[in-house]
């Protein structure tokens, strides 16, 4: 391929690695300029993965050879770098959450679509070998009553590190948005959320433990119940997804996996999570330049964050918000 895809990549971390591992085995596409964090972890990325070394991320967007920037950076600059970005002409794939600021958030999806941009905001769970068996199975359960999930990461000494600040990583079911988004893509649309959350250790903007919960009443009927801990509180690792119809049950306890009816048990085991970010680009590549869809829509993405967001309005509150209509004036 002569002209191939130009991509800018802000960030040089585990998502960043992967997506320029991709472009480096893929002749559709090439990278072209990284910036990141500090300016050692920059050079030391385009010592593996050859690219023009920025010292800072506007310079990768004003790149002339760029033309879709990948943000996978701190959670908190995602909605200014994406601004820029689309601002500038450029088509933008941007990790979860595309702002921590659900008006900001929306404005940048219509901006994209007014504008006729690329921008596509990731969400590999959807792409995961659970996420397919859930697909599978969920017609099979008749009517779904119940879910449940549980992800709870034990972390002694907790890290100093942006994904345990509070105004970087951002309130947990932002910035864990694919556990909202889950839900909504096997279960449709949410009714009335009610969450909670606690911070322990808050030291600088820094904490050693967080724990949050959210209730999610689905208009089809079913209710949802999300718990999510992590840091020097916690004192077991634990992954869980569940969910009960009047015809059998689906329960993933980590990668493993049963499906439960009246009269019988079935393993459902699942091969590992390896490729996803892959997977995601090569996606991505074939949307653009086949004009084949991608497997979720920053719209979808989008009422992700609104229930989220109404999550964090309810946890501030102490009381349930109906979604029916609802957008927040703002949250801090």
């Amino acid at each position: 391929m002569v002209n191939k895809i130009g991509f800018g990549l802000i960030g040089t971390g585990y998502a960043a690695t992967r997506r320029a591992e991709f472009l480096a085995q893929d002749e559709r596409g090439r990278l072209v300029a990284v910036a990141g964090h500090t300016w050692d972890k920059v050079q030391q990325f385009v010592s593996t993965y050859p690219a023009r070394g920025c010292g800072d991320w506007l310079e990768v967007i004003a790149h002339p050879e760029v033309d879709i920037v990948i943000v996978a950076t701190v959670n908190a600059l995602h909605g200014e770098v994406v601004t820029k970005a689309l601002q500038a002409g450029k088509g933008v794939l941007v990790e979860y959450p595309l702002s921590l600021d659900y008006l900001q958030a929306k404005y940048l999806v219509n901006f994209a679509r007014q504008q006729g941009l690329f921008l596509h905001v990731e969400h590999i769970e959807l792409l995961s070998p659970i996420h397919q068996v859930l697909r599978e199975v969920l017609p099979k359960l008749g009517e779904v009553s119940y879910g449940r999930s549980v992800n709870l990461v034990a972390q002694r000494p907790a890290p100093h590190k942006w994904t345990y600040h509070r105004d970087l990583f951002g309130f947990p079911w932002i910035a864990g948005l694919a556990r909202i988004n889950r839900w909504l893509d096997l279960l449709g649309s949410v009714e009335r959320v009610f969450g909670a959350y606690q911070m322990q250790g808050l030291a600088n903007g820094y904490y050693r433990s967080c724990w949050a919960t959210a209730q999610l009443s689905f208009t089809q009927g079913t209710w949802v119940e999300l718990t999510y801990g992590k840091g020097e509180s916690v004192w077991e690792n634990q992954r869980h997804f569940s969910l009960h119809g009047s015809q059998g049950g689906v329960i993933f306890n980590g990668d493993q996996g049963e499906w439960v009816t009246a009269n019988q048990k079935q393993l459902l085991p699942l091969p590992g999570r390896q490729g996803l970010f892959h997977q995601d680009m090569e996606q991505v590549l074939h949307h653009l330049l086949q004009g084949q869809p991608l497997y979720i829509t920053a719209e979808a993405s989008l009422e992700a964050l609104r229930v989220a967001t109404a999550l964090q309005v309810s946890a501030q509150s102490g009381q349930p918000v109906t979604l029916t209509g609802w957008e927040p004036p703002g949250v801090n």
